[in-house]
Order: C-alpha cells, then sequence, then structure tokens
C-alpha cells in the first residue's frame, strides 16, 4: 500500500478473529508508566537524527505531553522550525501549523513528517533521511502530532482507551495543545491554522470548532487559530459514499450492477470506516472487481517490496510506508527524537493501528458540513482541496458535500497555474465560495503533497497569505503543443 495516510476505505472488511486476538495482545502490552511528561522546551530538542544531511537549518523538538494523567494517556509530537530559506521566511513571525493524519489510527509522524510535507524523506535504505525540497516548514512552523493514545508513539496505561472516537480524540488533542503552547511560550498568540487530510476530515474541523469555542469572550487568545484546511477528507457519510461510487464507475473501476447496488444499499446507515452488513458485500464486489490497484493513487504502480524504485523527489515512490516504518523503529532514532522513553511503548512502531481503526466508536453516518458553516460564519479562513486520482475519498465526493452548503459562488470553476504569466501545464482546479476555497491538485492521490510536492507546497503558500490560486493572465504567453492546436484536414 503505497498511502498509508488512513484507513477511511469501506472496502476493508470486518475484524478478523486474527485482528481480534491481535488487539487483545496490544492491550497485554500497554505500557505500565507513572507520572506525566511535563519536560521543558529545552529537554525536548531534537539535536541530530540518524543519517540526517549535514545541512539542517532549522530547529527541531519532539517528545510527549500528558493529556490525562489518571488514565495515563500521552501524545507524542515532531515539531519542525520554519528553517532559514532564500524566501524570505521569518521562524519568528512565521505562522504556525499543526498537522493530522488521519484513519482513524494513522501517524501524523510517519506518514505527514517522513513522507509528505515533512522537512525530511527517508531513503530506500531506510536508515537515512534526504532533505525535502518542497518542505512545508520553509514557510511556516510545523508540529505533527500523533493522536488519539495509540498512534505511534502515543500511548495510555488504560487499556479502555483504545476504544476511542472522534470526540475524546478532539479534546485530547486540545488538551495537548493547551500545553505545549505552555512549553513553548513564543508561539503563544502566533497565527494558528489545523490542517490534516484523510479521516482528518473529521479531526481538523472538530479542534477547530473546540478551539474557536473555547477562544469565544477571549480578547486576546493565547491559541490564536486564524483558519483550517482539509485534504482529500472524509466530511460527510452519505455525500462521501455517492460520490465514491461515481467516481470508481467513472474511471472504470467497477461494473453497472455494483454501481447500482451500491447506491441502492450503501446511503442509509453506513459509514465510510463501518458500512452496513448489506453495504460491505458491494464493498467486497468492488474491491474484486478493481483488482490488484493502489486505492489511494489509482494511476500509478502499487509497492512491489523489494524492487528498487528510483528516489521519490522526482519520481513517485511507492513504498515508503516501507521506509519510514523501519526507520523509526530503530532505537538510536527512538532515543533522538526522545519518543517511546525507557520502553514505554512495548510493541512495534506501526504507521497504523488496525485495533484503534477496527475499535472506533464513532460509528454512526456523521456530517461536518454543519461545523463547517459553524466556522465559515466565524470568518474563519477554510480551504480543502484534493488530490483528483484518489479513490478512498474522491474528488467527487467532496464536491457533493461542499455543494451541500449552499454557499454563493464567487468565482466559478477554473484551471490554476504556478505560473500564470507562462501557463504551460494545469496544476489544477479551483472554485471560490465566500467563506471557502476549493482546490484540486492534477496527478495527485490521497496523499497530495507525496504525489505533487511542489504544487502542495504553492498551494500551502497561497492559503497562508490568503490569495486564491492564480489563473492564466489574459497576455499570458501560451505555447500550444502538437496536440492542442487546430487540426486541419
Amino acid at each position: 500500500m503505497a498511502s498509508s495516510s488512513g484507513h477511511s476505505s469501506p472496502w476493508r472488511a470486518a475484524a478478523t478473529k486474527l485482528l481480534l486476538l491481535a488487539f487483545a495482545s496490544l492491550l497485554l502490552l500497554l505500557p505500565l508508566a507513572s507520572g506525566s511528561h511535563e519536560t521543558s522546551q529545552e529537554d525536548d530538542r531534537i539535536h541530530s537524527l540518524k543519517g540526517q544531511p549535514n545541512d539542517v537549518r532549522f530547529a527541531m523538538y519532539g517528545g510527549y505531553v500528558t493529556v490525562d494523567e489518571e488514565a495515563g494517556r500521552a501524545l507524542y509530537y515532531w515539531f519542525q522550525e520554519a528553517g532559514s530559506s532564500n524566501n524570505g521566511t521569518d521562524q519568528a513571525t512565521a505562522p504556525l501549523v499543526l498537522w493530522l493524519n488521519g484513519g482513524p489510527g494513522c501517524s501524523s509522524v510517519g506518514s505527514g513528517a517522513l513522507e509528505e510535507q515533512g522537512a525530511f524523506r527517508v531513503h530506500t535504505d531506510g536508515e537515512s533521511l534526504l532533505l525535502n525540497e518542497y518542505a512545508w516548514n520553509k514557510v511556516a512552523n510545523v508540529l505533527f502530532l500523533e493522536s488519539p493514545a495509540g498512534v505511534g508513539f502515543s500511548y495510555t496505561n488504560t487499556s479502555s482507551d483504545l476504544v476511542v472516537g472522534d470526540n475524546r480524540t478532539a479534546h485530547d488533542s486540545y488538551t495537548f495543545l493547551v500545553k505545549w503552547f505552555e512549553r513553548f511560550p513564543q508561539y503563544q498568540y502566533r497565527d494558528f491554522y489545523i490542517a490534516g487530510e484523510s479521516y482528518a476530515g473529521h479531526y481538523v474541523p472538530q479542534l477547530s470548532q473546540l478551539v474557536y469555542r473555547k477562544n469565544i469572550g477571549v480578547k486576546k487568545p493565547i491559541i490564536n487559530l486564524k483558519g483550517f484546511m482539509v485534504g482529500n477528507g472524509v466530511t460527510d457519510d452519505g455525500y462521501d459514499m455517492i460520490g465514491m461510487l461515481e467516481y470508481w464507475w467513472h474511471h472504470g473501476l467497477i461494473s453497472d450492477e455494483t454501481l447500482d447496488n451500491g447506491l441502492k444499499l450503501c446511503q442509509d446507515n453506513s459509514t465510510l470506516i463501518k458500512p452496513s452488513e448489506q453495504c460491505q458485500k458491494v464493498m467486497d464486489k468492488a474491491t474484486e472487481e478493481q483488482g490488484h490497484i493502489d486505492v489511494y493513487s489509482i494511476y500509478t504502480p502499487p509497492c512491489k517490496w523489494g524492487t528498487p524504485y528510483p528516489l521519490m523527489l522526482p519520481p513517485y515512490d511507492p513504498c515508503t510506508a516501507f521506509y519510514s516504518t523501519k526507520y523509526l523503529n530503530i532505537p538510536e532514532v527512538q532515543t533522538a527524537m526522545h519518543a517511546n522513553v525507557s520502553g514505554i511503548v512495548k510493541y512495534p512502531w506501526a504507521l497504523c493501528s488496525d485495533p484503534l481503526y477496527y475499535n472506533w466508536t464513532t460509528v454512526t453516518p456523521i456530517s461536518m458540513l454543519p461545523i463547517y458553516k459553524e466556522l465559515i460564519g466565524a470568518g474563519l479562513k477554510v480551504w480543502v482541496f484534493s488530490g483528483d486520482t484518489d479513490t478512498a475519498v474522491p474528488l467527487s465526493s467532496t464536491r457533493r458535500s461542499l455543494a451541500a452548503l449552499g454557499l454563493p459562488v464567487k468565482t466559478s470553476w477554473y484551471p490554476w497555474y504556478m505560473d500564470p504569466s507562462n501557463p504551460t501545464e494545469v496544476g489544477g482546479w479551483s472554485m471560490e465560495y465566500e467563506g471557502l476555497t476549493f482546490v484540486t491538485i492534477r496527478g495527485a492521490g490521497h496523499e497530495v503533497p507525496l504525489h505533487r510536492p511542489e504544487q502542495a507546497l504553492f498551494m500551502f503558500k497561497q492559503f497562508l497569505l490568503g490569495k486564491p490560486m492564480p489563473a492564466e493572465k489574459k497576455n499570458a504567453s501560451v505555447i500550444l503543443l502538437p496536440s492542442e492546436k487546430t487540426p486541419s484536414y
């Protein structure tokens, strides 16, 4: 599986006896740590990492924040400050961005920090790092959080904590933020954004809503939330399900019969992570018809472990998840990152947690659209983006969900370009609603910064600046390719 940012795929079968046994085994291995992790900022500084390049010009921190003393829940973070660059970014004034991957149950450290927009990518040897030319810490200070407890290095001493849902995840993440800002007071009052992808389509708006409501009546809030951004995010179970079936059919992945059955059986009482029994049968049939494809990026090859691939920047390497998993399980790396302190986590680090996924308690159809309406009405900056080759949470699902908001359209659908004065290649498409900007990234899968890193960084800059994606200038110099010229007969 090339893309592991989230499990949010209804074709996954129900938990097997093996998974239940694995869950029981995991409970037996829960750490028995005591006390809290209220260390100082300097204690969390990461001085160097195994195999890192020599020219690292930014500070890093990593460590734990206890979010529930009684239960013994602690969340792990990796913070990458904005680095010195030629674009004039000043770390002392650059915004702070919290990045969350989805699942539910997947790691923002493994996926976000080491596969997508983080400062590093892991070499194919799984033991050394390369600088990411398109890292988001070129323009912002980026905080990666493993949430909820049980994901990655984050842990709990209470076995029942591994049966969790959206609500506690949001409240634990908020507690994390409050304590993190106490540990890093220089970021108090700084412009702050929350971003994420996949099932973070729930995490991001829910946490944003919680921060916004806690800030009501506060003249100068410490957590100075300015907006949020969601990519290929689970938004509304009904619209997501219909859009997903339509995408599969329009791209020739499923039969007419499977589409019809899905539209009949999967719209009521089914969620993307917990389909009804009847809907699950349709999903199983769809999986059979799709064959061996990467459902997170349908036009790229799936990973064949052991096959040498060129380094991913450029081209895309479908095995990145294996490299990051190997790297984060190296004891020397964990020590340097202040992770798994004293062997607190007694099981191997994994990109995603099956026990968390299969025991997720948010199982009824749910929509984030009311939260969108509330936060748009509050004046927060809201952007949604979508890689257009993803089948897990495809473009068609997101378009249906956003249309249901009923927002007035400011700017109709148009192609955007990174260089609008010389528009040689479309970067994607965009439209602006009153209070929300929607962007697609052409040729990107579920993890947009992994598949199209340059375009993703460009979009991120536009988001922070509050500027729309650039349209072709009227006086642009356009070079027509032979296939674009008017044919003569």
